[in-house]
């Protein structure tokens, strides 16, 4: 057997690589040269194996001696450069590693969403309940029944989108009505419908509001839109008359509005009610003093309303003579617009985020 190669000319011979490391990479390099599975300090252990008991005796502490000096420096060696490489990594990207993470953006409730919300929120206070039906109707449900047959002028208000008789089937399951199940389908141009459909389903008392989504063919301006929302409500019982519907309707606009709120009524037409009005409240904004609001009038036309037209009775098969009731109808987007001070409609559909979160 050869002899076994003095420790310290190892050392002599190893430890100048050491010198020369100048990166993390260049370490790691030095690390499995010198100590990997064949590196140089592992080959020299290695014959150790076969060599004699003196030999192992003299030359085995000596071995390891170098052995655990060169994984020290090299450790040593490999972080002091990974943190000059880190701080030269955090000066180029400025980084300040104490800064609070990016906080991330929530969404919230669509305006008219807030609106609509806070409508239901107040008659549901007022004792009625929400009702909701389909926006896929029969000429039955959104004319015929609300007293609006079809060479009524009140139809041309209420130009709405025909669809193709082919789908009625999959458009109407819920028709019940054989008459309605033989008309013509439209988009619902007001959700009065819902009001018929829950009277023909539920004996009086009734007390409901019907918030949704309706169509008509209008130009689309600042002020209309070939889609919009409206809230409908609707109340009978025995023995209503005009005085409940003003004070059900004083009382709303007080809680949704403000407790200084006045109301006044002033006549108007609707087929589906008589006698009819329009309801104005004064003005929150100026107090009826006069604003760019309310047009300087102190007053802000709100709802239309009135009592149940007889002849809607009858189409649901309610006895005119034994009930009466009041419905009353508003569109959520005059209302969201009177109350933030929005002067055109389509803002609430363009979903400019920069408009919506300021809400």
């Amino acid at each position: 057997m050869s002899q076994l190669p003095d420790a310290e000319s190892l050392q002599k011979e190893y430890l100048p690589l050491l010198q020369q490391i100048k990166t993390v990479q260049e370490a790691e390099q030095a690390r499995i040269k010198l100590l990997g599975r064949k590196g140089l300090v592992t080959e020299v252990l290695k014959k150790l194996g076969g060599a004699s008991i003196e030999e192992k005796k003299t030359y085995g502490p000596q071995y390891n001696t170098l052995k655990n000096r060169i994984e020290e420096q090299l450790t040593e060696i490999e972080q002091k450069l990974g943190a000059a490489e880190r701080s030269k990594v955090l000066e180029k990207d400025q980084f300040d590693i104490s800064l609070p993470g990016a906080p991330y953006t929530c969404g919230h409730v669509h305006p008219l969403t807030q609106v609509m919300e806070s409508l239901v929120s107040t008659f549901r206070g007022l004792g009625f309940v929400c009702a909701d039906g389909p926006e896929i109707e029969s000429e039955f449900y959104n004319f015929d029944a609300l007293n609006i047959p079809k060479d009524h002028p009140a139809r041309d208000m209420h130009d709405t989108f025909y669809l193709d008789v082919a789908q009625r089937q999959l458009a109407l399951p819920h028709v019940s009505d054989p008459q309605a199940s033989r008309d013509p389908i439209i988009l619902r141009t007001h959700t009065s419908p819902v009001q018929v459909r829950v009277m023909q389903q539920y004996p009086p008392p009734i007390a409901v509001v019907v918030p949704g989504r309706v169509y008509r063919h209008e130009a689309q301006d600042a002020t209309h839109s070939a889609i919009f929302h409206q809230m409908e409500g609707l109340m009978v019982d025995e023995g209503l008359s005009f005085a409940d519907l003003k004070g059900t309707l004083s009382k709303f606009a007080q809680t949704f509005f403000a407790p200084t709120v006045k109301t006044r009524f002033k006549p108007s037409f609707f087929p589906f009610t008589e006698p009819s009005a329009q309801m104005d409240v004064s003005c929150w904004f100026c107090s009826g003093a006069g604003c760019r609001t309310c047009k300087q009038t102190g007053w802000i036309e709100l709802l239309g309303a009135g009592m149940v037209n007889p002849n809607v009775f009858k189409a649901v098969n309610i006895d005119p003579e034994k009930y009466s009731g009041f419905a009353f109808g508003m569109g959520i987007e005059r209302l969201a617009m009177i109350k933030y001070g929005i002067d055109d409609l389509r803002l609430f559909y363009e979903n400019d985020v920069r408009f919506l979160e300021q809400f």
